[in-house]
Order: C-alpha cells, then sequence, then structure tokens
C-alpha cells in the first residue's frame, strides 16, 4: 500500500509540473521545455529611450495613449508605449495591417509633426484577392479578413488624418520599391499566416532604412499564432531578433551602413 501511495504522490508531483510548465508556456513566453528559439530582451535593450531611469521610466518615453479596450486586432498597453515611444523619433513609418486603425492613429499621434505614416491593408471587396497557400491556416485567413473589413478607421476625421497615407491591396501584391530603404520604422501585423508573415518580412527588411527598427506582433507561441511563430524563428537563423519582455512583440535594428 505504501508503494502505492508512494506512486500516486509521484504522479501528481509529474501532473503538477506539468500544468506549471503549460502556465509558463502560456503566461510567461516560454516552451513547455525550453525557451522560444527568440532571445528575450527587455525594452531598455531595443532602444536607448526604453531603458529606465533612476525613478522608473524616462521622460523622454512619454507617449499619447489609449487603452487596449475592446478592440480588435489591438496591442498590449505596454506594446502600445514601446511603439509609440519609437514613433516618436521616427519620420516615416510603415504598418502591415491597419484593421481598425487604432495603432495607426497612435503611431501619427506620437511621430514628430512633419513625419508620415503609411498604412496597407486589404479593402473589404478585395477579399478574393487574399492570396491563401499551401500550409496557410484557414483560422488566420478568417481572422485576416475580419480585421479587414473597414472603411471607416479609427484616425478619420481626427487631426492626424491628414499625415496618414492608407494603402489598400494585397501585401503580396504590394510593390515596395517606393519605400526601399526609407522607413525609420516598420510594424508588422498584417495576416498571421506562415505565407504572408514571410511575404511581408522579406518586404519590410527591402524597407527599412540603415539603423531603423522593424517591429512584428503576435510572437505569441506554435499553438496562439503558429505561423507567425515557425517563420520569426526561421528568420532569426539569418538574422538577430530579439523578443521584447511582457510583450509579444519581435524587433529587429537594420545595421548601419
Amino acid at each position: 500500500m505504501e508503494y502505492v501511495i508512494a506512486g500516486l504522490c509521484v504522479l501528481g508531483f509529474a501532473a503538477a509540473v506539468y500544468r506549471l510548465r503549460q502556465y509558463r508556456a502560456k503566461y510567461e513566453g516560454r516552451g513547455l521545455f525550453l525557451p522560444w528559439p527568440i532571445k528575450k530582451v527587455s525594452a531598455g535593450e531595443v532602444d536607448e529611450v526604453l531603458a529606465p531611469g533612476e525613478l522608473g521610466p524616462k521622460i523622454e518615453s512619454e507617449t499619447i495613449f489609449l487603452p487596449a479596450i475592446n478592440v480588435l486586432g489591438g496591442i498590449s498597453d505596454r506594446e502600445t508605449w514601446v511603439l509609440c515611444a519609437i514613433a516618436s523619433k521616427s519620420k516615416l513609418i510603415f504598418e502591415f495591417g491597419t484593421c481598425t486603425g487604432k495603432t495607426t492613429y497612435l503611431l501619427a499621434r506620437n511621430a514628430p509633426a512633419d513625419a508620415r505614416v503609411v498604412t496597407l491593408t486589404l479593402a473589404p471587396e478585395q477579399a478574393p484577392a487574399y492570396a491563401n497557400a499551401a500550409g496557410d491556416s484557414g483560422r488566420d485567413r478568417r481572422a485576416a479578413l475580419e480585421e479587414s473589413a473597414f472603411t471607416e478607421f479609427f484616425y478619420s476625421g481626427t487631426p492626424v488624418e491628414g499625415r496618414i497615407t492608407q494603402l489598400f491591396g494585397d501585401s503580396k501584391a504590394f510593390d515596395e520599391s517606393e519605400y526601399a530603404g526609407q522607413c525609420d520604422m516598420i510594424f508588422v501585423d498584417g495576416s498571421h499566416a506562415a505565407s504572408y508573415v514571410e511575404s511581408d518580412s522579406r518586404k519590410a527588411l527591402r524597407m527599412v532604412k540603415p539603423g531603423g527598427l522593424i517591429f512584428w506582433h503576435d510572437y505569441r507561441g506554435p499553438n496562439r499564432a503558429p505561423g507567425v511563430f515557425r517563420t520569426l524563428n526561421k528568420l532569426a537563423k539569418e538574422l538577430p531578433l530579439r523578443h521584447i519582455e511582457g510583450t509579444t512583440l519581435v524587433c529587429y535594428r537594420a545595421p548601419l551602413r
């Protein structure tokens, strides 16, 4: 009987460890058994403006802000702070995936007065142009089309609308040559299907200027956004990508020439 009880205790302990690992995978950004492939860093390691001062966040990182409440496809408050603090130092910002336009608005609101934000989305009537590829998830296609249902955006009618260029079209068909080597900051948050993440990433790498930053959203692990996770892990074998702790953002700074 003692052996049975001991065996049950061991099994119970093993089950508890497994549940803890599941919890860490979901809430702490780790795999069940190993850390995720892309190195996790603090926001301050990405850019000096995001580094803390003696009393907390630096005044230079102050941003104009709206909370992440009831927003389709939105980003977290911490992610908003990271992106908007970088936008405050950027003259040309490009966004793959407009959705409601809330992030677009905040990027423009925090950017310098002479900055421009260019954002690309699929218009509702362009849904048939969505180019699904072998291996892409039907769930990702449905989510992308749901987030491409807008003709009016959060920024519409606001004072920053004139500094925003809204492009419509499928990002795979987008000709990025006009922006090659020009963008201070790029935010990749379009379709999470692997083929789209790959296409958008390759275009972003051609568009970013030396010293500029690319951010990707939704690095959430192998189950929650597998197309993003697999594609960025693959790209990390070529480039020094970094996962910003406390967020689902992955970033890359283009080298200075």
